[in-house]
């Protein structure tokens, strides 16, 4: 199985900025934990960050070309104002995950609308890094349960 793993803005800033939210592992420690659970699972994963509405847009509509079979996506900001992330998802209809490191639901109100999640077939929020490995895994089980 083929995963994209993709990243919003301001996620390169783990360990860097708001440590009481995020905490203090960096975004290289995400990349690494990503890399690991896809060896340990034998999938292979792309992960992608960008600060830039239009490069995710990009990168989403690249994944319907390139063999991808499942998103893992942490809009973050663009989570409550991205309606091209979620015309992007939407457009390449591949089963997506959204991710959250924080409890969003228990944030500021402007975060309580998810755009690019009306698009998603989960969303996994307040499990930190582990909420990756539960996304990855579900696309796994998901597309073994399809293959049977």
């Amino acid at each position: 199985m083929k995963i994209l793993v993709l990243n919003g803005p301001n996620l390169n800033m783990l360990g860097i900025r708001e440590k009481n939210i995020y905490g203090n592992d960096t975004y290289e420690d995400l990349v690494n934990l990503v890399q690991k659970i896809a060896k340990e699972n034998h999938i292979e994963v792309e992960v992608y960050q960008s600060n830039h509405e239009g490069a995710l847009v990009d990168r989403i509509q690249q994944a319907y070309f390139d063999g991808t079979e499942g998103i893992v996506i942490n809009p973050a900001a663009y989570t409550h104002t991205s309606v091209a992330i979620l015309d992007a998802l939407k457009a390449v209809s591949l089963p997506a995950v959204e991710v959250h490191l924080s409890d969003v639901s228990q944030r500021e109100d402007f975060r309580q609308i998810s755009y690019a999640g009306k698009a998603c077939v989960k969303t996994i929020m307040g499990k930190g890094f582990l909420g990756y490995q539960e996304g990855m895994l579900f696309l796994l089980e998901m597309a073994d349960r399809k293959g049977e």
